[in-house]
């Protein structure tokens, strides 16, 4: 596994490198992240366990670096992080049974189209 807290701590640095070349880039970036935390609605414990969700599906390790960090400072609990994790997996399954019934549809009208196709 990752030493979490080093990988943050160099990813940051890297981000920051990229906001020296494109400062634009990581500023649009922040406003963007910043944007949901306005209205407090759900609190931030909340949004970070819902950021670690995305992050699982995305499959984004400096997603996750960062918000179990943030999650942490907010207070959740490890069964809190278990249920949000759940979450994840369900919609990673849930996400390749609609695309497994979209390729099946695919690969179908690719047979409709070509009468010589083994079926």
């Amino acid at each position: 596994m990752l030493d979490w807290k080093t990988y943050q701590r160099e990813l940051l640095a890297r981000i920051g490198d990229v906001g020296k070349l494109s400062p634009e880039t990581v500023q649009g970036y922040r406003a963007l992240s910043a944007a949901g935390a306005q209205s407090s609605r759900l609190g931030d414990k909340t949004r970070e366990l819902i950021a670690l969700a995305a992050a699982v599906t995305a499959r984004c390790d400096g997603c996750i670096a960062v918000h179990a960090e943030a999650a942490t400072r907010h207070g959740a609990s490890r069964e809190e992080l278990a249920e949000a994790l759940g979450v994840a997996i369900a919609i990673g399954a849930g996400a390749a049974l609609v695309y497994s019934a979209r390729t099946l549809d695919a690969f179908e009208a690719n047979n409709a189209a070509s009468p010589a196709a083994v079926r």
